[in-house]
């Protein structure tokens, strides 16, 4: 195995979900090594985390912007390489642009950031970095995803005609943040969250998985979003109708307040010689659904499944690989990117990522919902 890539977080101290996901993400393959932080802006709690990961109290560094004023001083054999930011929404753009303008690769919880003027700024700060940049839309990690893809870009379906996808949750049909929880409470603050709630949680999951798998481009929306919760802040449910740039024609689903609710994440895709069907529940299947053929179920890893579903795939068939390898598959294949990068070599087709473009086109998303929900227009163009 190569040299482990030196790895900082910005983020991911006492309470953090996400940072801790992002952690796993990072070893799972043995890639990374953490050895930085700026885990909180509390010191004490910066300490804290650095201590239970084992990294050293003197590079336990008690904001970002001294974290990477720091670690940019070090010998190169020295410094991380990798910049991990799993903070909330409001903190992504700064840390984001400073990283790479310091030549640091990024790894960027999604949505990209809260605004367009920051998305076209990061946009920016990625374009003329000689650093690679990741934004973890985790849900196309998934070998099945992969391989839902490659069969609608090889032509399986014929011509997209119509795409369904839904991302039901209820972990906040109640008004949890007006008690001690932390995650609903940043989530519903548009200080933190941005302007939107539901929809930028994870309204911008089912977008990216709807342009990702379908490989087509959403040009216009027309948007309902609401606020179920009574004294809540953002949407906590919305509804999205589509228009393709080829002529295809969607909806799209997000809601936060379906009661009794997990975490079921579902895409549909027809074209005129057959459709196509994966939901999170049953991830490691994806159901084929030829117009006069009969139904056929692919397995991850099993036989049928193309080159870029196997390269995503790490286990025998029929041990179940879930969330946590995906969002590792994502950390696997920035690392072989960022190392082909520095090695000057061609990097591997079968081993993609999200990237700068597709954080803009997040928020492009966000503005045009908002936009349509706010206004009169039956449509309005992204």
């Amino acid at each position: 195995m190569s040299q482990k890539l030196r790895a900082a977080m910005i983020g991911g101290g006492p309470g953090s979900f996400i940072g801790a996901v992002h952690r796993i993400a990072a070893r799972m393959d043995g890639d990374y090594e953490l050895v930085a932080g700026a885990f909180s802006s509390k010191p004490e709690k910066c300490l804290e985390t650095a201590r239970e990961l084992g990294i050293a109290e003197e590079r336990a560094y008690p904001s970002w912007a001294e974290m990477l004023e720091s670690e940019s001083a070090l010998p190169a054999d020295e410094r991380v390489q990798v910049i991990m930011i799993t903070t909330p929404n409001h903190v992504h753009a700064a840390p984001t642009i400073a990283a790479l303008e310091a030549g640091f690769h990024v790894i960027l919880d999604k949505p990209l950031c809260t605004s367009m003027e920051e998305a076209r700024a990061m946009e920016a700060a990625a374009k003329s970095s000689k650093a690679l940049f990741c934004l973890t839309h985790t849900y196309t990690g998934y070998p099945m995803i992969k391989e839902a893809k490659h069969q609608i870009a090889s032509g399986a379906l014929g011509k997209v005609r119509k795409i369904y996808v839904e991302y039901p949750q209820g972990w906040l049909s109640t008004y949890l943040e007006g008690g001690d929880h932390t995650q609903a409470a940043w989530r519903t603050d548009p200080t933190k969250s941005g302007k939107v709630g539901a929809m930028g949680d994870i309204g911008t999951h089912a977008f990216n998985l709807a342009e990702y798998v379908s490989g087509e481009e959403i040009v216009e929306v027309c948007a309902q979003l609401n606020t179920v919760v009574h004294g809540r802040a953002l949407d906590d449910d919305g509804a999205v109708l589509f228009r393709t740039a080829s002529g295809a024609t969607g909806v799209l689903m997000a809601t936060q307040i379906a009661a009794g609710e997990e975490n079921n994440v579902k895409i549909r895709v027809f074209g005129d010689k057959g459709g196509l069907c994966w939901e999170h529940t049953d991830n490691n299947s994806l159901t084929l659904m030829p117009l006069d053929a009969p139904v056929v179920k692919l397995r991850t890893g099993g036989p049928g499944t193309s080159e870029l579903s196997l390269a995503n795939h790490r286990i025998p068939p029929g041990h179940p690989e879930g969330y946590l390898e995906a969002f590792a598959n994502l950390y696997k294949n920035f690392a072989a990117h960022v190392r082909a990068h520095e090695a000057g070599k061609a990097q591997h087709p079968h081993l993609d990522y999200p990237g700068i473009e597709d954080g803009v086109r997040g928020m492009k998303f966000i503005e045009a919902i908002v936009t349509n929900n706010a206004g009169n227009e039956k449509y309005t163009a992204l």
